[in-house]
């Protein structure tokens, strides 16, 4: 007799039956693959290197070096005299007169154009979606860690834990998310990818915790919990290693949330002043140059960056739909 289907079994193949999810996923995937191939080095490593004119237009071709002519005939050499005592100097300096033999131009096309400083906008792209991806994808992980932490403690341990976390939550609830980012911000001046991370992890846990606080309390009365206490499970294998197993779907959700999120934060923070130092570059930095181009008629760099952030996020958005229906244990 065949064990019935777990969780994710079930969940992958209602995953599986929604194209629209599996088109998401594939998307997602490609913005992954792409972002390791360019921490790699693989891919847009050479993304600062001055490939054409500035501002120049999509579809612009750029040479290398001037392309160059047939070799002109060297000029008749006058004979030497044997007493002038400059002969060696003068048959140095002919020789480094003679003409160079012709070199072969490469050229490179720029389908997207380049910015002020002539760097290709989507090997710019490609590496400003490197640091937004990792911002967002390290910041949700460190807000789905805390708050599930902070959750799984309050609705377990309940009483007087849980109502100083709920006192903690409802602190960092009362600001607006918004201003309590760009004052943690303030507060922590230092700019980098680091800090961007911490205050978006920092700020951010609250959703997380509210969901997964709900989830212990229902779950840390049922017969399997109350068994493992029986046998002698300790609290803290009773926490994370019976009851977490059957709620990691809520935090699952909620990662895949908050790096949306985060990802449409990074580009706030950067575009106000507060996210990556100069010298690295993010769709939220691209959008900050883009918005003095745009008086100037040069809109490729603002599209590049908004098309390919509006690509991951809406991919990202529909198969964060998608799992929480299919993790639904009610979705039959």
């Amino acid at each position: 007799m065949m064990a019935p289907a777990g969780l994710w079994t079930l969940a992958w193949r209602r995953l599986r039956a929604d194209r629209v999810a599996m088109l998401s996923l594939a998307v997602v995937a490609a913005f992954l693959l792409m972002l390791a191939l360019s921490a790699a080095g693989l891919v847009a490593a050479d993304w600062e290197d001055e490939v054409g004119v500035s501002y120049a237009p999509p579809g612009f071709s750029s040479a290398a070096a001037p392309a160059a002519g047939p070799a002109a005939a060297p000029p008749a050499a006058l004979p030497d005299n044997p007493f002038d005592p400059l002969a060696d100097d003068l048959r140095a300096l002919r020789a480094a007169a003679a003409p160079a033999p012709a070199i072969a131009v490469r050229r490179a096309t720029l389908p997207f154009g380049a910015d002020k400083w002539g760097h290709d906008i989507i090997k710019k792209t490609i590496k400003g979606g490197e640091t937004s991806i990792v911002v967002g994808l390290a910041a949700a992980s460190l807000a789905v860690g805390i708050g599930t932490l902070f959750g799984a403690l309050a609705g377990y341990r309940g009483g007087v834990v849980d109502d100083l976390f709920n006192w903690f939550y409802s602190v960092f609830t009362a600001i607006p998310s918004v201003l309590m980012i760009l004052a943690v911000a303030a507060v922590l001046q230092q700019r980098g990818v680091v800090t961007i991370v911490l205050i978006l992890g920092l700020t951010g846990w609250t959703g997380p915790f509210r969901l997964i606080r709900a989830e212990y309390i229902k779950h840390k009365g049922r017969e399997y919990v109350l068994a493992a206490d029986a046998i002698g499970a300790s609290h803290w294998r009773r926490m994370f290693s019976h009851i977490f197993p059957n709620v990691s779907h809520v935090a699952l959700v909620q990662l895949s949330i908050l790096v949306v999120g985060f990802i449409k934060a990074e580009v706030i923070l950067s575009f106000l002043g507060f996210g990556v130092p100069v010298g690295v570059v993010s769709w939220g930095s691209m959008l900050n140059e883009a918005q003095n181009e745009l008086i100037l008629g040069r809109w490729w760099q603002l599209t590049a960056a908004a098309i390919a952030m509006a690509l991951l996020v809406t991919a990202f958005s529909l198969l964060t739909d998608a799992l929480r229906d299919a993790l639904d244990p009610k979705v039959k």
